[in-house]
């Protein structure tokens, strides 16, 4: 049990390895990833509501640190950057962070798609030298979910609200009579080493029931659930069924869905120079599937509609994903739902196909 007033201690023994802290701060009216120098940073009495197309922050009535659902970023914001060079002619680039990263209050979701992404990126016959170079040595500090959104679905994902693996120290926060407090699980040895440094007791096993009540509180919290069949095949099966064409005429193809998704990864290469035209250099950029240009061949792009932009989104994330890496593209975070403009449903999308199959 570590006592929220020695948080801090276990920021600095962590901060003494060389690692940029790295957690969630209010910042642009939502709770986003940022640098932070001790837990006066955290977003302390903060919540958000959250529902299709609706993100909104308010206040508490408790100081709890982590008490928010997940905001409009995540870990990809920083091991896969929106934009990164690739290669410069005068010198090769050093995509590597000055310091590895130490990511503060991930949730469960959010671990998986590291491990999602760890996969797309590091699995294959070639690794992404970009994404390894800030992907090494990442220390992790997960924290459980102690309260569900109305857009989460992570249980009927097999995601969350508890982090099972792929953290260094995981924390679950507590506040009642006892105090406000965290019940901390190391994950790594090198997580019991830091905790070796940081004034923590025993738990109790009333401390590790409070825990547990607590997840499971927030997993019958889920405010949406993906149907419980083979999606692969649902979806493989009903690629001309009518729902696609519903779902266009509301779709703004804005590419929102694929900007906020933990593990969405496409991106556009292009080649630039300074003025002068002395500086070539070739970068990498976040793209989606949603654009026109993103599947450009020679002659014209392959997806011209709405419907067929939107098909292939989730029928990548739900189905063929499966194939191409071995697990599903979605870990039930909610974020296109609640950052889509017009609150499009991927649950429903997909609950209106199952009811006709």
């Amino acid at each position: 049990m570590l006592d929220r007033g020695d948080l801090d201690q276990l920021l600095v023994a962590i901060r003494a390895r060389g690692f940029r802290l790295v957690g969630p701060v209010v910042a642009d009216g939502a709770i986003c990833y940022g640098d932070i120098a001790s837990s006066a940073d955290l977003p302390a009495g903060w919540t958000d509501e959250q529902d299709g197309g609706t993100y909104r922050l308010k206040h508490r009535d408790d100081e709890a640190l982590f008490g928010y659902n997940v905001g409009p970023q995540s870990p990809k914001k920083y091991l896969f950057p929106a934009s990164a060079t690739l290669w410069r002619a005068a010198e090769a680039p050093d995509d590597r962070p000055p310091e590895p990263f130490a990511f503060i209050g991930v949730r469960a979701c959010e671990l998986r798609a590291i491990a999602i992404q760890d996969r797309v990126f590091l699995g294959g016959e070639h690794p992404d030298p970009l994404y390894a170079a800030r992907r090494e040595g990442a220390f992790i500090v997960a924290v459980n979910c102690g309260q569900a959104a109305n857009t989460c679905f992570c249980v009927s994902m097999s995601a969350g609200p508890k982090a099972d693996q792929g953290f260094d120290l995981a924390l679950t926060e507590m506040i009642d009579d006892k105090g406000h407090r965290f019940l901390v699980e190391a994950g790594t040895p090198r997580g019991e080493e830091v905790m070796r440094e940081v004034p923590a007791h025993q738990a109790t096993a009333t401390d590790t029931t409070t825990a547990d009540d607590i997840i499971e509180r927030t997993a019958a919290q889920m405010g949406r659930a993906m149907p419980a069949m083979d999606l692969r095949d649902l979806l493989y099966d009903n690629l001309e069924h009518p729902r696609w064409d519903d779902v266009a005429d509301r779709c703004l193809a804005c590419g929102n869905c694929t900007m906020v998704c933990p593990t969405c990864f496409c991106f556009s290469v292009e080649d630039v120079s300074d003025l002068a035209g002395q500086q070539p250099e070739r970068e990498r950029h976040w793209d989606s599937c949603f654009t026109l240009d993103h599947s450009y061949i020679h002659g014209g792009p392959v997806r011209t509609s709405t419907k067929s932009r939107y098909r292939q989104w989730m029928t990548h994330k739900l189905a063929t994903w499966v194939d191409q890496f071995g697990t599903s593209g979605c870990v039930g975070c909610g974020r296109c739902i609640t950052w889509c403009p017009v609150g499009i449903d991927i649950t429903e999308e997909v609950a209106a196909i199952a009811a006709d199959s």
